[in-house]
């Protein structure tokens, strides 16, 4: 058997043996094992994209019927930010040498210690400003962002900033991104906490602007998001993990969480080879097609 087939076998294995469970699983509960799955894969393939998770499972849960009641919605809320561990995990094992030598810096060990301190700096400038803003703003930003207009408002206005953005790709390798770099990239991460903005989206624009390569500035957005989306993600789940369970069950939440992780290792490959000779032009047309389609469901009320 080939190894690089094994991850994937192995990860169909755990799928199945999940899913199993979850069919066995008491069946009172809000959110079935196909709602899960489908869940699960919206999580995945968006999360990395910068078309904004966000908006796209606050869509999905809506069109399942799972935010019905506000203990549902809250639930549902929750575990839209839960799940982004499935698609932490996916990258975590694509980019698991850059990680680790980034960690080896620390001891002063690896091939290139100073880039590796000089990375970790990046990432921890670049997480600080969005955990700050989220800490005093989550609640407002939980009561007045969270709805449909104003994912479709982000949606079509990132749209148009990537059909409209001009500045060529840059030269610049990962290796030489700093403190300050990775402050500045922060700072712009700040505008993610708009849900349908896209953390990926303006993390990857900040560092084009900077002058890096497209290469460079889609690897360093994918190891900012595991930072910041790993301590969300582990924040919602300490508080608000009983809230999920007691909703959703044990079995369809895991579920979900294994078709994140599957999805998400597909999309972030497609991508990184796709922007490789390509724009982000198809993300923008993208967007501002579904905030235009959402809009339109929210007008006639099906939504």
């Amino acid at each position: 058997m080939e190894q690089s087939r094994t991850p994937w076998i192995t990860a169909a294995i755990v799928i199945a043996v999940i899913t199993a469970l979850a069919v066995l699983e008491a069946g009172d509960v809000v959110m079935s094992v196909p709602e899960a799955l489908l869940i699960g894969i919206v999580e995945g393939v968006t999360e990395f994209l910068p078309i904004s998770s966000t908006g796209h499972l606050a869509v999905t849960e809506q069109l399942l019927g799972l935010t019905s009641t506000p203990e549902a919605k809250a639930a549902a809320d929750a575990y839209a930010i839960v799940i982004q561990a499935g698609a932490i995990v996916a990258v975590l094992g694509l980019y698991r040498r850059r990680i680790g030598t980034a960690i080896a810096a620390i001891a002063g060990r690896g091939p290139d210690v100073d880039a590796g301190r000089r990375l970790l700096a990046a990432l921890i400038g670049g997480f600080v400003p969005a955990a700050i803003v989220g800490l005093l703003f989550s609640d407002f930003i939980k009561e007045n962002l969270f709805g449909l207009w104003p994912v479709v408002a982000a949606w079509i206005a990132g749209g148009v900033v990537i059909l409209v953005w001009k500045k060529a790709a840059g030269h610049r390798p990962l290796e030489t991104l700093g403190l300050k770099q990775g402050l500045i990239i922060g700072i712009a991460q700040v505008a993610a906490v708009w849900p349908g903005t896209s953390r990926s989206l303006v993390t990857i624009l900040a560092a084009l602007a900077l002058g890096y390569s497209m290469s460079a500035a889609v690897e360093f957005s994918f190891l900012l998001g595991l930072v910041t989306l790993g301590a969300a993600t582990a924040y919602e789940a300490l508080t608000s993990g009983d809230l999920i369970v007691s909703t959703f069950g044990i079995g369809a939440p895991a579920a979900g969480f294994a078709a994140a992780f599957v999805s998400a290792a597909v999309a972030v490959k497609w991508m990184v080879a796709y922007l490789r000779t390509r724009s982000l032009d198809v993300f923008g047309w993208y967007r501002i097609a579904v905030g235009i389609l959402v809009g339109s469901l929210a007008l006639s009320g099906v939504i």
